[in-house]
């Protein structure tokens, strides 16, 4: 490819991102290709010789793209939302232009120092205070297992990754059943073991861990000659939005000198609007926090913000330098590979630079404060409506719902069957997650671009569907 195809198919590509963009609004959210499907249409080897661009580029419009689910559809009320605002597209495409990698300052300085001042303009949004310092992981997964090895690894003075965990007294880490799975999987990855993810009651209506069931649980690990290493405080959980009392975990965790990791992936991106910032009140004194911009700020993924508060723990368990990874003639270097698990890193920073400028914290306040008035909004007018009622309590723009069709049928069946019918009709996409063990749908406002109007024709297609099936 020359530099006039470049200059073509970049423009093409560019034009098909701003009339993908303008129609989603036509398109249903979820994909309703069967599986197998885009195998089938695929050829099964690879070829031998080039083929042109404007057959590739064919393919995809007429393969991919009906096979792939709408994510930044106005629409899309599933999971979380993955907003990726144009102005965080365009800041992608100069990355994989420049194709740079990141992994030292030498290697690129102002991957390295653009990182070095976004993270702490995040830092400064959410209230922070000074001290703490940050680096943008590829996701809260990578965060929460670097916060996993930096528990083991001061639990263990700092012997685990010269001698390996045989002979160890096992570490014991303690979160509450609401928190997301990766939490497990950094269990499993450190070697801590999910034996010793450590379980604690919840209480109240956010679903909140029990400090005194915490303490307890502290002391009898000490008593049994087992190692407690850290608590994972969860605030914004992924199946009702569950929320610790932060400072209530910090005070017992500072009795006993454990490390504290916050996963904040979704929820603590509000905490740039300071009203919200009660919900994680006492964040300050953990030593870990982790929320992901490319959830709910605009930054595409893959971006997630890790602050930390003692750099020096957490090198300490990282950092590794071989000759080829030293900057040399230059004292005080950041060099971001040594804060990650990847030793290759990509210029993320970018992304959350140009969206931090292009909208402004006013506006992205605006659009978080938008969502969880309509959320809740919406909250309230299905918990009015005959036959609903509300699984858990909204917290922020998130809430779940059940339905009875007052004839006696399996409730699981039935909500099962609901959620079915509504994301099969195109319009709108949800998700469910079980709250005290039966079956409910989850609802989340965060789509950068939906609007009132969207959430409102969300409660008629959710009230209609059910009429429909009762």
């Amino acid at each position: 490819m020359d530099g006039e195809d470049f200059r073509h198919w970049a423009r093409a590509a560019a034009d098909f991102a701003v009339r993908y963009r303008a129609g989603l609004r036509d398109l249903p959210v979820r994909a309703s290709t069967r599986p197998g499907e885009i195998v089938a249409a695929l050829p099964a080897a690879p070829p031998e010789e080039a083929e042109p661009m404007a057959d590739l580029f064919a393919d995809f419009e007429r393969i991919v793209v009906p096979g792939m689910t709408h994510w930044q559809h106005p629409r899309f009320f599933a999971y979380f939302p993955a907003n990726a605002s144009p102005a965080s597209v365009i800041a992608e495409a100069l990355t994989a232009a420049m194709g740079a990698q990141c992994l030292l300052w030498q290697t690129s300085p102002a991957a390295t120092e653009v990182e070095t001042v976004a993270i702490d303009w995040l830092r400064q949004a959410v209230g922070l205070p000074e001290g703490w310092r940050g680096v943008i992981q590829d996701s809260a997964s990578s965060a929460t297992l670097t916060a996993f090895l930096t528990m083991r690894e001061r639990a263990l003075g700092f012997t685990g990754n010269r001698e390996g965990l045989a002979g160890q007294a096992p570490v014991r880490i303690y979160a509450s059943a609401e928190v997301h799975t990766s939490i497990d999987k950094a269990a499993w990855i450190s070697g801590i073991g999910e034996r010793n993810l450590v379980r604690i009651p919840t209480q109240g209506v956010l679903r909140g861990m029990d400090p005194a069931a915490l303490e307890a649980a502290i002391v009898a690990d000490k008593a049994a000659g087992l190692l407690p290493g850290g608590v994972v405080a969860c605030v914004g959980g992924t199946g009702i939005g569950a929320m610790d009392d932060v400072a209530a975990v910090v005070k017992v965790a500072r009795r006993h000198d454990l490390f504290v990791h916050v996963d904040a992936a979704w929820a603590g991106n509000a905490m740039i609007c300071p009203e919200f910032r009660s919900l994680w009140a006492g964040a300050e004194g953990a030593d870990s926090i982790v929320l992901n911009p490319h959830k709910w700020l605009g930054a595409q993924f893959d971006c997630s913000a890790h602050f930390i508060r003692n750099v020096d723990q957490h090198l300490d368990t990282l950092a590794i330098q071989p000759e080829y990874l030293r900057t040399h003639g230059h004292d005080g270097i950041v060099n971001y590979s040594e804060w990650s698990i990847q030793t290759g890193r990509r210029f993320r920073a970018l992304k959350l630079w140009f969206v931090l400028r292009a909208h402004g914290l006013s506006g992205l306040r605006e659009m978080i404060r938008n969502h969880v008035r309509w959320g809740q909004a919406l909250a309230r007018r299905i918990a009015a409506e005959p036959g609903f009622t509300l699984a858990s309590a909204p917290v922020l723009s998130l809430f779940t719902f059940r339905h009875d069709p007052g004839d006696g049928r399996d409730g699981d069946a039935h909500m099962l069957a609901l959620l079915q019918a509504i994301n099969d009709a195109g319009e709108i996409y949800l998700t469910p997650t079980r709250v005290d063990g039966r079956l409910a749908i989850r609802f989340q406002a965060g789509s950068m671009d939906a609007t009132q109007a969207d959430v409102e024709r969300a409660f008629e297609v959710i009230r209609d569907t059910a009429r429909a099936l009762s």
